[in-house]
């Protein structure tokens, strides 16, 4: 643990409360990816297996994964049953097949060992760096959203970006690198760029986000 690797855990729990937070007090999904939210799904179940098979490094890396998994699991539950006539189907167009087929074809052409844990995992981290996508599609489609919308994301994109610098600390001072995380890590993040650019110089200046249609 370092200080990059608490606040991108940090930053990820805050994102997920941003987007509760969004839907308990507007009452609405609007402008919320159902996909996106399908994918991290996906993304936390098949990486956290191991939460079935045995007790994990510590009771933080534990509590944080079930709070990842049940999170998940629950922003489907409110965009499909609780707030279903808010979400815009019609705008999140992407079609899950074009990230889970890519993803397992790199599980199974990267990971490290072949057995089922292993591949799961390079599965878990070769969609997540694309998960994001269906969320920022909806968000080209439209040119604008909510400003709490880009907070989440925003605190999303950071938790990469530490999770990057992370990398970096553990490669200067433990000799400690793994390819697969960093290459997706960097994948991701690239993916954020132009979000990040616009979050920091209009959204946090209090100017009305807004991308190129």
């Amino acid at each position: 643990m370092n200080i990059f690797r608490i606040t991108g855990d940090l930053l990820h729990l805050a994102s997920i409360l941003i987007l509760l937070l969004k839907m308990h007090t507007t009452k609405s999904v609007a402008g919320i990816s159902f996909k996106t939210q399908l994918l991290y799904a996906i993304v936390f179940t098949t990486r956290y297996l191991d939460l079935f098979t045995h007790f994990t490094y510590s009771a933080y890396n534990t509590l944080m994964k079930i709070f990842f998994l049940g999170s998940s699991f629950y922003i489907l539950y409110l965009i499909r049953k609780k707030y279903p006539t808010t979400y815009s189907a019609e705008k999140d167009k992407l079609r899950l097949e074009y990230f889970i087929g890519p993803s397992a074809l790199f599980a199974l052409l990267f990971a490290a060992k072949y057995t089922t844990m292993e591949i799961m995992w390079t599965f878990s981290l070769a969609l997540e760096a694309v998960a994001i996508l269906p969320q920022l599609y909806m968000l080209s489609t439209t040119g604008e959203a909510e400003t709490i919308t880009t907070h989440y994301l925003g605190a999303l994109g950071g938790y990469r970006a530490m999770y990057l610098l992370n990398w970096i600390y553990r490669y200067l001072f433990e000799n400690h690198f793994v390819f697969i995380p960093v290459f997706t890590g960097v994948i991701q993040t690239i993916l954020y760029l132009d979000f990040f650019y616009i979050y920091i110089t209009k959204v946090l200046r209090g100017k009305k986000f807004k991308l190129p249609v």
